[in-house]
């Protein structure tokens, strides 16, 4: 097994800000959605959020890639990691809670898993990653409700979309692995959000029609955070995080969201879940806890 990092005081901060950062902009995505459509949201997110980083890199001057093969690469990683589970998401949002959009979110970590057991070698799925899967799936299934499917409304169609994301998200990080090992975070997070606006762009455009900035101030502050701050700003804290605390660490950053999101979601939009979001939720968090499997380790020497 893995050695896990030890935690420090800095490494648990971080890791909370990171945190406190993603759950708040399921908040301010929705908010934005009020005035703005889904691919329009999604435009500016990575679109702004491109410009920034790239300053990033200008500043650090870091060097940028010239193979044609690294920028396919970033297109694709656009692509799985930006624009398909942005765009799904934001558009499942419009149907379901901020809170259960985060808590289908947390998924993502169950799929990744599948994925990495499918395409390499050495990410084979033991038994303990088995029961950790077995009650994630469990957990999003009582999550859902069931019985929302035996009418399959437009409610149910969302929360498909944004499980679609998280399969996405779970695709993203075999492409990566694949196509952009040995770029620096920066450049690696700035090529990919620069590949995921070559698509949005127009896309957005021919689909929402052409792009305003004529927006209510709430709009703009919450463009500004879910792309300046959630984006661009989270992604070099979450490889800040990634040095101090260990990838293995990182998975709880998965369980600390949603409790976030769920009290941002109440608080600003009265949002009431259904027990069965919490249940599924405290299902979902077994099962990664499991997949973690520090717990499971300590048990083992204990007995």
């Amino acid at each position: 097994m893995t050695m896990q990092k030890t935690m420090t005081g800095r490494a648990w901060a971080e890791m909370l800000l990171l945190a406190v950062i993603w759950g708040g902009s399921f908040l301010a995505i929705r908010v934005a959605l009020d005035e703005i459509n889904p691919l329009t949201s999604v435009a500016h997110r990575t679109g702004w959020a491109m410009l920034l980083l790239w300053g990033v890199v200008i500043v650090m001057r870091l060097p940028v890639p010239r193979d044609p093969r690294i920028w396919l690469g970033f297109l694709g990683m656009g692509l799985l990691n930006n624009v398909i589970p942005f765009g799904l998401m934001a558009w499942g949002q419009l149907y379901i809670e901020t809170g259960l959009t985060s808590i289908l979110n947390a998924a993502t970590a169950i799929f990744g898993v599948i994925a990495a057991a499918l395409f390499f070698a050495d990410e084979r799925i033991t038994r303990r990653k088995a029961i950790g899967v077995g009650l994630g799936f469990f957990g999003v299934a009582t999550a859902i409700g069931l019985d929302n499917f035996a009418s399959f409304d437009l409610r149910s169609i969302a929360q498909l979309a944004i499980l679609g994301g998280t399969v996405s998200y779970a695709l993203a990080s075999v492409w990566a692995r694949h196509f952009l090992g040995g770029l620096t975070p920066q450049v690696a997070a700035a090529g990919m959000l620069t590949g995921s606006t070559l698509i949005t762009l127009p896309l957005a455009w021919i689909v929402d029609g052409p792009i305003s900035l004529d927006l209510a101030p709430a709009t703009f502050i919450a463009i500004g955070y879910y792309a300046l701050i959630a984006t661009a700003a989270a992604y070099l804290l979450y490889y800040r995080v990634l040095a101090l605390a260990g990838s293995g660490n990182l998975m709880l950053v998965t369980l600390l969201i949603p409790p976030v999101a769920i009290t941002l979601g109440a608080a600003v939009r009265g949002e009431d879940l259904s027990p069965n979001a919490f249940a599924g939720f405290a299902l979902l968090a077994l099962g990664l806890v499991i997949l973690d499997g520090r717990i499971v380790a300590w048990l083992r020497t204990k007995r």
